[in-house]
């Protein structure tokens, strides 16, 4: 049985037609896999739990005696690292029923902080809030 010539370039040309089209399709068009997926979805409710949490914390740091006092020294220090931490220990970024602190809460409490006045902290949302 003779084959044509052009059929061995052809399947050739196919396969490696196949192969680009899943890389473009997968990179740059969106198309996602399922682990792709789960990590987005789990980063996005993160996110959204994060905006959820921020109120509170802000709230219970404001609660404390000497709230104008003790923002004025979270505002001194320029080390967001060193506010977070602040933050964390005193226990504002540990929510009911958990035993430890959130980083995440803590850092956008630390954001909201610093825009917050002490007469009647500002909402969430005209602070810029970060989530990791």
């Amino acid at each position: 049985m003779r084959v044509a010539v052009w059929i061995k370039p052809a399947v050739w040309g196919a396969m490696f037609g196949a192969v680009a089209i899943m890389i473009v399709g997968f990179s740059w068009m969106g198309r996602n896999l399922g682990h792709t997926t789960k990590r987005l979805v789990a980063e996005g409710s993160e996110s959204a739990v994060i905006a959820a949490l921020t109120p509170f914390c802000v709230a219970n740091y404001m609660k404390q005696p000497e709230a104008a006092k003790r923002l004025a020294l979270l505002r001194e220090d320029t080390s967001s690292y060193t506010q977070r931490d602040i933050i964390e220990k005193a226990g504002f970024a540990t929510m009911p029923g958990h035993k430890e602190p959130s980083p995440g809460v803590a850092a956008a409490c630390e954001i909201a902080l610093r825009a917050a006045s002490v007469a009647s902290p500002r909402p969430l949302a005209e602070a810029k809030v970060v989530a990791k």
